[in-house]
């Protein structure tokens, strides 16, 4: 199975592990990451800040972790931010009660429902307890998932650590308008972490109590939902939109979806856009994705409108990102808790701004491109692993090996890496083992090109350059790698026109 492999691969390169794995009590849900597995996950961030955060001409911010307890009062979540929890009388194990019922159903089960409607659904398909495939189970109740902790030597001073990045971005709005001196739309963008006291964590990094989001929070003018700047620009393009109403996926055109009333307004269908395409960009194939509407007892507390976006992996379907049109409940909510006005004044007219989120899991996403680049194959006799990862988010551009360490060829390599390295590219240098073994270790980490120093180099100052893929060789004279790195990370050629 490919979990498994993907597991097994992340732990023996160091992807990601367990958080404290060394201690017996060290608690589930936590996970640490590699050098390898920390440079992916940064460059995810990198290509959502530069194909969304910059691209847009969005700012972005990066807000404390703490928020006193009056946030969280008036963002609703001290009320409503709650899992449906049940417990096996058996074993007493506890599980949230919505999943436990959609994977005997198979299906999607709202988490909103009245834990009353849990309990006839436990009963009604006869689940059993996954752990000792007992019948019995206490009532369905609700569960907080808030992280909470005191500050002060007195601890008198009630604070949360945050469920989500955006929370501070609503705080800091009236700061962040009047000093970006823009007018709406204005997008506010934070990559950071999060908590959440899952009640199961499970399947590593798609459900952790701490974890990575990159968030977007759209601040726009409700009249002006149909104006926006470069809605041109993908009118024609093609969104994977799954229907509430028919419950099947199709293409449909970002002018028709947003003429159709299929989505609240052109700015919805521009972003939907934008996300779908910024997905591409990190190697998810569009036949993998969908944007799937949530119905109104699946959606947050806080949304008026939700598209998930989601796609397909060897565990099913994934969400990547939940895109909700939030309204004006947000910053509503914060302006009566603080008693600050919220509103903003353009054109004459005051009003309160309304948001649309783009809340993305960078963990998530981490998780699901391994999934997809997993690779593996016979060759012969032999058995090849490898990620077949987009340069843009591989750890490492190139491997730069020397074919022996004797014979001048040790020193040439460390040469041509620290020169590559001065023009910007990350290469890793390896020069232990046979060379076999170190287009494997690359290979399994996604590195998309490999330079071998050898005897040749010596006389005519070339290198043999492998693709990882195909894994042919082309000889490249050294004074042209940086220039051929450069056309073939940024896709202008292809290795085969080399």
């Amino acid at each position: 199975m490919p979990k498994e492999e993907i597991n097994n691969l992340a732990l023996r390169r160091t992807l990601y592990f367990p958080s404290g794995e060394i201690y017996a009590s060290a608690p589930s849900g936590f996970w640490e990451f590699g050098p390898i597995g920390e440079a992916i996950r940064r460059k995810i961030v990198a290509v959502w800040r530069k194909e969304l955060v910059e691209r847009e001409g969005m700012i972005e911010i990066g807000g404390s972790q703490i928020l006193p307890e009056d946030v969280f009062k008036a963002s609703g979540h001290l009320e409503s931010f709650n899992d449906p929890i049940v417990q096996c009388k058996k074993c007493h194990s506890l599980f949230r009660a919505d999943k436990l019922i959609a994977e005997k159903v198979d299906g999607i089960v709202p988490e909103s429902l009245a834990t009353t409607e849990l309990d006839k659904l436990i009963d009604e398909h006869k689940v059993q307890c996954p752990k000792c495939r007992g019948k019995n189970f206490e009532e369905v109740r609700k569960f907080n998932m808030m992280m909470g902790l005191q500050i002060g030597a007195t601890g008198d001073q009630p604070a949360y650590l945050r469920p989500e990045t955006c929370q501070s971005i609503f705080c800091d709005f009236r700061r962040l308008y009047k000093s970006s001196r823009q007018e709406l739309p204005l997008g506010i963008a934070q990559a950071g972490k999060s908590f959440r006291n899952e009640i199961a964590p499970r399947n590593t990094l798609l459900r952790q109590r701490e974890f990575g989001q990159m968030e977007i929070e759209v601040f726009f003018n409700p009249d002006k939902i149909n104006d926006v700047a470069h809605f041109e620009d993908v009118k024609d393009y093609k969104l994977n939109l799954m229907l509430l109403k028919t419950g099947k996926l199709g293409k449909v055109s970002c002018s028709d979806a947003a003429k159709k009333k299929i989505v609240s307004g052109k700015l919805v269908a521009y972003y939907l856009a934008r996300v779908q395409q910024l997905y591409e960009k990190l190697g998810i194939p569009l036949e993998k994705m969908r944007f799937r509407e949530l119905d109104n007892d699946e959606r947050a507390f806080y949304a008026k409108e939700t598209w998930d976006f989601e796609v397909e992996t060897d565990l099913g379907w994934v969400e990547l990102m939940a895109c909700n049109h939030r309204t004006d409940y947000d910053l509503k909510g914060h302006a009566k808790q603080s008693k600050q006005d919220l509103s903003v004044t353009e054109e004459g007219k005051k009003f309160v701004p309304h948001i649309f989120e783009l809340s993305a899991g960078i963990d998530r996403a981490f998780y699901v491109i391994l999934d997809l680049s997993f690779r593996k194959e016979k060759r012969g006799k032999e058995e090849r692993i490898y990620l077949k990862l987009p340069a843009a988010i591989a750890p490492y551009l190139s491997g730069v090996f020397p074919l022996v360490k004797k014979d001048g060829l040790l020193e040439k390599a460390e040469e041509i890496a620290q020169t590559l390295r001065e023009h910007q590219f990350d290469v890793f240098f390896d020069e232990k083992g046979s060379i076999g073994k170190r287009y494997a270790r690359v290979d399994e980490i996604g590195v998309p090109y490999a330079i071998t120093v050898d005897y040749d180099t010596m006389k005519d100052s070339t290198v043999t350059l492998r693709e990882r893929d195909s894994m042919d060789q082309k000889r490249i004279a050294i004074e042209k790698l940086p220039e051929t790195l450069w056309l073939l990370s940024l896709e202008k050629k292809t290795f085969k026109e080399l």
